[in-house]
C-alpha cells in the first residue's frame, strides 16, 4: 500500500479535495467532512472526551493547502481554520470510513440539536 499520494486536487465549485494515490486508489472528500474531522486539538482535544462537536460548517470552503513535509498536508478554510495536520495516512484512513465517520457526526449533531 502506498501512503504518498500521486495528485491531490481541490474542486472549489464541489467543494471536494480529491487525492490519489499510487495504488490507483482515489478519495472525494467534502470540505465540510475534512473541517469537521481536522486532526487539531481544537476539534479532537487533548485526549478522550475532550472532542468538541464542530457545527456550522455546511459552507466552509478551503483557501489553501500546503504541504507539511513530504507526509502531509494543511488546510486553510475560510472560517480560519488550519491547524490541524492531515498525513497521507489520516487522509487515507478518512476515504476508506467516510460512510461510517460521516453518519456517527450527523448522529452527534442531532444528539445535540445543532446544524450543519
Amino acid at each position: 500500500m502506498s501512503l504518498q499520494p500521486t495528485e491531490i486536487k481541490l474542486h472549489q465549485q464541489s467543494r471536494l479535495l480529491e487525492i490519489s494515490f499510487g495504488d490507483n486508489i482515489c478519495y472525494q472528500l467534502p470540505y465540510e467532512f475534512l473541517r469537521v474531522y481536522s486532526p487539531s486539538a481544537e476539534v479532537i482535544g487533548h485526549g478522550p472526551g475532550e472532542e468538541v462537536l464542530q457545527t456550522g460548517k455546511k459552507n466552509v470552503a478551503v483557501r489553501e493547502v500546503v504541504p507539511a513535509g513530504s507526509y502531509a498536508i494543511q488546510i486553510e478554510f475560510d472560517d480560519g481554520h488550519d491547524s490541524g495536520i492531515y498525513t497521507w495516512e489520516y487522509l487515507r484512513d478518512l476515504g476508506e470510513r467516510q460512510a461510517v465517520l460521516w453518519q456517527d457526526y450527523l448522529d452527534r449533531l442531532a444528539a445535540a440539536c445543532e446544524s450543519r
